[in-house]
C-alpha cells in the first residue's frame, strides 16, 4: 500500500525530458539544470587523496569541522553574513527538506514566489503546509510590495530563490532591505536559497541574512564548482532551526557524502569565476537570439536560464513541437501556476545554444502544428 502523501508529488516534468534524452541520438539539449563544465582537477585530485586516505566512513551528522570553519571565513567575507549555526547537509535539495520538515506544520502558509524551483510545492505538500503563491510575472520581480498582501497569522516562512530557477531572476539589494523589513514587521521566517549565488551578471547582492537574522540561507558547491552528484550543500541560520535539522538528519541523510566533504575544502581555493564570465555571455546570445526572433523575454540576472513566453499554444503543447525538432527543453508549468512560458538552459556549448535557436526561430515562424 502506498502512503497518501505520496499523491500529493507529481513526476518531475525536467525527469520526464531527461529520460526523453537519453533515447534520442542527438538532441539540442537546453534542459538541463547543470553547469556544463566539470569539477575542477584540484577539486577532482582532493576526492581523491579523501578516499585514498580512508575519508569513507560517516561524518559527525553536522559535518567536518573544517569545512564547518572554511565556510564561515567565506560567508563572512563573501556574503557580510555570520552564519549563526550551520549544518553540512546532502545538497540543496536534502537542506530543503530538512528545513521544511522542521518548521512547517500543518495548515501553515508557505509564501512561493512564482514562478518556483519545482521541488518547493511539493515538499510544502509533503509537510501538510499550504504553498501560497506571489504572481510575479511578466517581469519576475520579487518586492516586498507583491509579497505583503499574501502574508497572514498563518504565514509560518517566506521562501525566496536569488538567483532564481528557472527565471534567472536577481532581488536587487534594495529591495532585499525592503523584504528584511517586511518579515520584521511581521516576525516571519525567511528561506533564502542561493546556490546559484557564484552567477550573477550585475551588481553584487549580499545574502539577505546578513540583514535580517531571521534567515535559514542555503547554499552549495553543485552549480559554482560542477559538483552536482556529489551532494554537498549547507544551512546556515537560527540555532534553534540548525540544531533541529541536524536532529532530522541523524534520521535520515546520516551525514553528506564523507570524501566530499573533504574535497569541498578545495573550493575555497579554486576559482570559477571565469564560467561567470562565460555564462554572461551565453545570456546575451540567447537572449538577443530569442528577442530577435519575435519571443517576449525577460533578460535574466543570474544562473544560466531564461523563460520566454511561448508565442502559440500552452507550454506542453510548444515544448512538444520543439522536441519533435529534436530540441529539449521544458515546460513553464513544471515551476509555475501559470502555462504560458519554457525554461530554457543556456549552460550548453555555444553550438548547441545556436542550434537551440535556429529551431526556435522557426518554430515562432512557422506557428502551431495544423490539426
Amino acid at each position: 500500500m502506498i502512503a497518501d502523501r505520496m499523491a500529493l508529488l507529481d513526476s518531475s516534468g525536467i525527469r520526464k525530458v531527461f529520460d526523453l534524452a537519453a533515447s534520442m541520438k542527438d538532441p539540442i539539449n537546453l534542459s538541463i539544470g547543470q553547469p556544463d563544465f566539470d569539477v575542477p582537477d584540484p577539486v577532482k585530485d582532493a576526492a581523491i587523496e579523501a578516499i585514498r586516505r580512508g575519508r569513507n566512513r560517516y561524518t559527525v551528522t553536522q559535518g567536518i569541522p573544517e569545512l564547518h570553519q572554511a565556510l564561515r571565513k567565506w560567508l563572512a567575507a563573501e556574503k557580510g553574513l555570520d552564519p549563526g549555526a550551520l549544518l553540512i547537509t546532502s545538497g540543496v535539495s536534502g537542506a530543503l527538506m530538512l528545513a521544511f520538515l522542521v518548521t512547517v506544520n500543518p495548515g501553515d502558509e508557505v509564501i512561493i514566489p512564482d514562478p518556483y524551483f519545482v521541488m518547493y510545492k511539493h515538499l510544502v505538500n509533503l509537510c501538510g503546509g499550504k504553498p501560497v503563491f506571489v504572481d510575479t510575472y511578466p517581469d519576475f520581480a520579487v518586492t516586498a510590495e507583491r509579497l505583503k498582501p499574501h502574508l497572514t497569522r498563518k504565514t509560518r516562512l517566506i521562501l525566496l530563490n536569488s538567483p532564481a530557477n528557472p527565471t534567472g531572476a536577481v532581488i536587487p539589494q534594495k529591495e532585499l532591505a525592503r523584504i528584511a523589513a517586511l518579515a520584521r514587521e511581521n516576525g516571519a521566517l525567511l528561506v533564502s536559497d542561493e546556490i546559484y549565488d557564484l552567477f550573477t551578471y550585475g551588481e553584487p547582492v549580499r545574502s539577505i541574512g546578513a540583514l535580517y537574522p531571521n534567515t535559514l540561507m542555503l547554499g552549495g558547491f553543485s552549480k559554482s564548482h560542477a559538483m552536482t552528484g556529489w551532494r554537498v550543500g549547507y544551512a546556515a541560520g537560527p540555532k534553534e532551526i540548525v540544531q533541529e535539522m541536524t536532529k532530522l538528519q541523524q534520521f535520515s541523510f546520516v551525514c553528506a557524502p564523507s570524501f566530499a566533504q573533504f574535497a569541498a575544502l578545495k573550493t575555497f581555493e579554486t576559482d570559477t569565476r571565469c564560467y561567470r564570465d562565460d555564462y554572461r555571455r551565453k545570456r546575451d546570445t540567447i537572449y538577443d537570439g530569442l528577442r530577435r526572433a519575435g519571443y517576449q523575454v525577460q533578460q535574466p540576472g543570474g544562473a544560466f536560464y531564461i523563460f520566454p513566453k511561448v508565442p502559440w499554444g500552452s507550454d506542453h503543447e510548444f515544448v512538444a513541437e520543439a522536441i519533435r525538432h529534436e530540441l529539449l527543453i521544458i515546460p513553464g508549468s513544471v515551476f509555475s501556476e501559470k502555462a504560458t512560458h519554457a525554461r530554457i538552459s543556456y549552460a550548453a556549448s555555444d553550438e548547441t545554444i545556436a542550434r537551440g535557436l535556429e529551431v526556435l526561430r522557426k518554430l515562432i515562424e512557422q506557428g502551431p502544428p495544423k490539426k
